[in-house]
């Protein structure tokens, strides 16, 4: 009787199987959603949205989200204080737009400073919070081209709005990303690793065996820099803060490829001389924090040399001796990846795409990995952006959406 049961029940499942066939075949529009899976077991959130990626349903004849969920804020002040949760409703899928699944979002420097009021742009109020991020292409539009269900996008510019479960978005608002990279360098992948890709690559001609020297070496570009200088056979030399964990911080480092890791306290000492015996001194030197960090790297470039500016944690400004400009030739520069990013959306679309086409090779030979992640829920975001705003916060919060 059993086996009988069993029988049926194989049948029954194969002629369900059979009609939900049908009735998407004869129920065929123009809209496509993405029909995700509920994976069980004890995996991590992580393997879930990465296995939910293979269940695509390409048809649908009604729109699978009306609504989301959001971090949003009306006013501008502390981040704990002003974001809010809300619920959304959702704008119907145009012609020329998408359906997005939000997967993950991380919290950075730049969305704190951008609820606060203090970043060099600032979207109209109110506005959601996030700038990076990476979500999965539930509905297209019928004029929309370059992307599919299915398919992994993420934000090709800031402001966008990220912290939320879902968004109506136009098609050029966002560029594609192969999914069969890690959810979290995915989610990661648009701000700090463009940065430092850029930096290494604009502002000196850099050679295997050459160096660089960095300030905020443990911060996700400072991260990235070292990762990707690796890969090209660059040497780094990075600067990271005292702190009661650091003989931990320098090992994690330098399994990550870092050639020397200093404190802050060494560039002004003996030293130094000692470390250019077994490497040249720096052709570029990156700053992330400004004040007197940024005037010791540049007291160790070497002549002709280039200093980037890329962030100011030490909200200090920059001092440049006039003996550095006078004798030793050296270029201050600076460098924004959104301005980067805008400059290049119109005359040179390929800059871009090659720019994630080779860091999404190097994740997939496992030379780039994502800065040391904490995952939260979106209902724990007050707790997220506390931890974030922290000093010598080991992991990057991202809101798992």
């Amino acid at each position: 009787m059993a086996g009988f049961t069993g029988s049926c029940f194989v049948s029954f499942k194969m002629k369900v199987s059979r009609i939900a066939w049908l009735l998407c075949k004869r129920t065929e529009v123009r809209r496509h959603t993405v029909c995700r899976t509920f994976i069980s077991g004890s995996t991590t959130r992580q393997q879930q949205l990465s296995s939910a990626r293979g269940s695509i349903c390409r048809y649908s004849t009604e729109s699978s989200i009306n609504g989301c969920t959001a971090l949003l804020y009306r006013n501008h002040g502390d981040p704990s204080q002003v974001v809010q949760l809300e619920s959304m409703e959702l704008p119907s899928v145009g012609a020329k737009s998408v359906l997005v699944k939000l997967l993950a979002a991380p919290i950075n420097p730049s969305d704190i400073n951008m609820i606060q009021g203090s970043y060099a742009i600032l979207p109209d109020l109110p506005a959601v919070g996030g700038n990076e991020g990476v979500g999965q292409i539930l509905e297209v539009g019928s004029q929309v081209k370059a992307l599919r269900p299915g398919d992994w996008v993420i934000p090709r510019d800031a402001g966008l709005g990220t912290w939320r479960t879902a968004a109506v978005l136009a098609e050029n608002d966002v560029i594609s990303l192969p999914n069969d990279i890690p959810l979290f360098s995915a989610a990661t992948l648009g701000v700090n690793p463009c940065t430092a890709f850029r930096m290494l690559s604009d502002f000196e001609e850099l050679k295997p065996g050459d160096t660089v020297i960095q300030n905020a070496a443990n911060s996700g570009v400072g991260q990235a820099v070292i990762q990707i200088a690796a890969a090209r056979g660059i040497q780094t030399i990075n600067v990271v803060r005292d702190r009661p964990d650091l003989t931990q911080l320098i090992d994690r480092l330098k399994a990550m490829g870092a050639s020397h890791v200093i404190k802050e306290e060494t560039l002004r000492r003996h030293e130094m001389k000692e470390l250019f015996k077994t490497c040249p001194r720096p052709k570029l030197a990156l700053n992330g924090v400004g004040g007197k960090s940024a005037t010791e790297l540049l007291r160790h470039l070497q002549v002709g040399g280039s200093m980037v500016t890329y962030g100011g944690m030490a909200k200090q400004p920059v001092t440049v001796p006039v003996s550095a400009l006078i004798f030793k030739n050296v270029k201050v520069k600076g460098f924004w990846v959104t301005q980067w990013k805008r400059t290049h959306s119109q005359d040179d679309e390929g800059a871009l795409r090659g720019m994630l086409d080779e860091l999404c090779s190097l994740i997939r030979q496992g030379k780039l990995t994502a800065p040391a992640c904490s995952e939260v829920g979106l209902q724990d975001f007050r707790k997220a952006l506390d931890t974030a705003m922290q000093p010598f916060t080991s992991a990057k919060q991202v809101l798992v959406l």
